[in-house]
């Protein structure tokens, strides 16, 4: 939690803010001015590794940085940092907020669809999605706090997504992270884009915020080809036009013509004028290189992705019959029945604990107990994107060699998807959560493959980087079956929707 004091109360200014990690060498942020109000409900966006969490930390208090941030309010950070998820809830609620009212609590748990008995268990008890509804229920109890929420859906099903986003809708006096397209679409009212180099406040929702920087993007790029052309002709105009004053001046000293002298006055007259025309063209030409290096400084590049596919000629790749699957006594999944063909793009959907993600693990031939036929094509390769990304470590070198990937191929990969040359460098442990996931998507971009599974890949991935990623798969013909639950996706993605 942070003060600071100074400016109304409605509003957070930020001015001159520079900030950068020890030991890097370039700076996040580079004296940024904004600011934003206190009863805004607004989704902070960016690409990975563009300052989103360090922006939160920095309203914290957290770093030292240079510049200035002022307003007098409370800011709050969430998710909480539950240390010890075997105790029970009321310990946790009170580790939280000691001087917490319950009814006040079960009011925002109501509108969250959590039960109350859910209090009486240990934290650990609770699924993903409960926990998180259960702390953002404490979180917006506490009062007179302007709230900093990042990422709250990552593991979240789409139900609870969209509970979220209803409860979230009705609130008012947060900033929150997410890359959920659809989330953000209908719980927010103002749009933080963190750019390439700056950052930018529009009013409205993802969609508005998406629109006018495509339109701004498309306009930038007409006029930066329109100047271009313009600087050519007038490069090509100055050189004629001291071409021509040159030539005038030179006659000066030329001979008599009908047995007259020149008259050098006018003969130098005439060429200070075409001198004079040429630097009036060539102010021209300097006013349209100033205006066109104010432009395309925050288009993101969207550069196209590829793959390696290789197509099974076999028309059914995979093939399920009768499908049960077990955790010791317990059946988690029953008498599930399906095929693949080339060319599906299959989304499997469920609530959590449904047995998604078991599911895709007896797909892999993982050693789970199951019921049931499941047939693979002979020629069938496999590129696999698991849930988990806390194994990686070490640099992107020794990554690319044990994964016998192509390291070309590879880093220009992950370059296409946001990372600089110098992100290159670093170890992989060192590597946001979002650009640890980039990792292993690029992993499976470039591996051989005729049939991709993929477990909820685009958890912490950018925006930015989901729409490239979408717009790939759309267009190619490769066969796929995925968790997700990003709506959007699911919906310009599937050619069929198994559910669970």
């Amino acid at each position: 939690m942070a003060y600071f004091f100074g400016g109304s109360m409605s509003q957070i200014n930020i001015q001159n803010l520079t900030f950068g990690y020890d030991g890097t060498s370039e700076n996040v942020f580079e004296n940024i001015n904004f600011y934003f109000d206190t009863n805004w409900k607004i989704g902070l966006i960016g690409r990975n590794g563009k300052g989103k969490t360090t922006l939160l930390n920095l309203l914290l208090g957290k770093y030292e940085y240079k510049g200035k941030i002022y307003g007098l309010v409370n800011f709050e950070y969430f998710p909480y940092e539950i240390k010890n998820k075997k105790l029970p809830i009321f310990n946790i609620i009170s580790d939280i907020y000691p001087d917490y009212e319950l009814w006040k609590i079960l009011i925002k748990m109501n509108e969250l669809e959590l039960e109350e008995d859910c209090l009486y268990c240990p934290f650990e008890n609770l699924s993903n999605g409960q926990q998180t509804k259960l702390l953002l229920a404490i979180l917006f109890t506490k009062e007179n706090n302007f709230l900093l929420i990042d990422e709250p859906t990552n593991h979240m099903d789409s139900s609870s997504r969209e509970c979220v986003q209803r409860f979230l809708n009705k609130q008012k006096g947060f900033m929150v992270v997410s890359h959920d397209r659809d989330f953000l679409d209908n719980c927010v009212d103002h749009i933080i884009s963190i750019n390439k180099n700056d950052i930018e406040i529009q009013k409205g929702n993802f969609t508005t915020w998406w629109e006018n920087k495509q339109n701004q993007d498309n306009f930038e790029i007409a006029q930066n080809e329109k100047l271009k052309k313009d600087i050519s002709r007038l490069e090509e105009s100055i050189n004629q036009t001291l071409k021509w004053s040159k030539l005038i001046e030179n006659s000066k000293n030329g001979t008599r013509i009908a047995g007259l002298r020149p008259d050098k006055g006018a003969i130098g007259h005439k060429a200070a004028k075409m001198a004079q025309r040429a630097k009036a063209i060539e102010f021209r030409q300097k006013n349209m290189l100033e205006e066109k290096t104010n432009l395309l400084k925050n288009i993101e590049k969207q550069d196209d992705l590829f793959l390696n596919f290789k197509e099974n000629k076999s028309d059914t790749l995979l093939e399920v019959k009768e499908l049960s699957i077990f955790y010791d006594k317990k059946k988690v999944l029953d008498n599930l029945s399906f095929s693949i063909k080339n060319g599906d793009k299959v989304a499997i959907s469920g609530n959590n604990g449904s047995g998604k993600t078991s599911l895709l693990k007896v797909l892999m031939g993982e050693d789970i107990k199951y019921t049931g036929l499941v047939y693979k094509s002979k020629k069938t390769k496999i590129s696999y994107i698991s849930q988990k990304y806390d194994f990686l470590c070490g640099s992107l070198i020794e990554f690319a060699k044990d994964n016998n990937l192509n390291q070309t191929k590879f880093f220009t990969m992950l370059v296409k998807l946001g990372f600089t040359k110098e992100q290159l460098k670093i170890n992989i442990e060192n590597f946001s959560a979002g650009q640890k996931k980039k990792v292993l998507i690029s992993k499976s971009l470039c591996e051989e493959a005729n049939l991709y599974i993929w477990d909820e890949p685009l958890n912490y991935i950018d925006v930015i980087s989901r729409i490239q990623i979408e717009q790939l798969l759309k267009e190619a013909n490769i066969t796929l079956i995925f968790v997700e639950h990003d709506k959007a996706f699911v919906r310009n993605i599937s050619t069929q929707i198994i559910e669970i």
